[in-house]
């Protein structure tokens, strides 16, 4: 489910197979699009607004209904490992990020669903740009970021190497920590004491981007 006319804009533009397209207001929605996007067309069907709610939860201007992708190209960027998230938006939010620097693949440990609507929804439907699934087997060596690794900007991330995050109230598992082969620490200002999910992995994909990496 695409809610909003970013999330459809974003998934068109990356290949989404759109079932259907609906709004209370097709018309509106349709100007409203042709602003922010006018390389994407969509055929949007009419709705009563309850149905519009129901679908998304808000009022939207534009809902669109996609299946999943059987695969996405992978980027060029490192891959993005998420220790059991369990913050919807935040997790949309590294996915957004995630595209947006152009990062190998997102991945997740634990029970929630990455494709989750609300994810879906604060990616901005960007789940079509960048590979998005839940894992079990945890990859073999992967670089951990915790407040005891070395600073940020002593090192150079490559291409190939598994960024791991914890969540911001318990770090990095004990399983995630088994694989680790470095613990990296984004600095931060004394007395400040987190940064949530979305912003470290965009400082951390911003660093191997500065460092010649995008």
């Amino acid at each position: 489910m695409l809610s909003g006319v970013h999330a459809v804009k974003h998934a068109v533009r990356f290949g989404a197979r759109l079932d259907r397209v609906v709004s209370a207001d097709p018309a509106a929605a349709l100007r409203v699009l042709a602003a922010v996007a006018p390389d994407v067309t969509v055929d949007v069907s009419p709705v009563p607004v309850e149905e519009v709610v129901r679908l998304a939860g808000a009022p939207v201007e534009l809902v669109g209904l996609a299946r999943r992708p059987s695969s996405v190209p992978p980027g060029p960027g490192p891959t993005v490992l998420l220790d059991n998230p369990r913050h919807l938006g935040n997790l949309g939010a590294v996915v957004r990020v995630a595209a947006g620097f152009g990062a190998r693949e997102v991945l997740t440990t634990g029970t929630v669903d990455p494709w989750h609507p609300t994810v879906v929804r604060a990616a901005a439907g960007l789940h079509y740009a960048v590979p998005v699934r839940r894992i079990t087997d945890l990859p073999d060596a992967v670089v951990g970021f915790d407040p005891a690794g070395d600073d940020l900007r002593t090192v150079r991330l490559p291409a190939d190497a598994v960024l791991a995050f914890g969540s911001e109230r318990h770090g990095l598992s004990a399983e995630v920590r088994a694989r680790t082969t470095r613990l990296i620490a984004i600095p931060i200002r004394d007395r400040v004491s987190s940064y949530n999910l979305a912003t470290s992995v965009a400082v951390a994909l911003y660093a191997w981007t500065a460092a010649g990496g995008g």
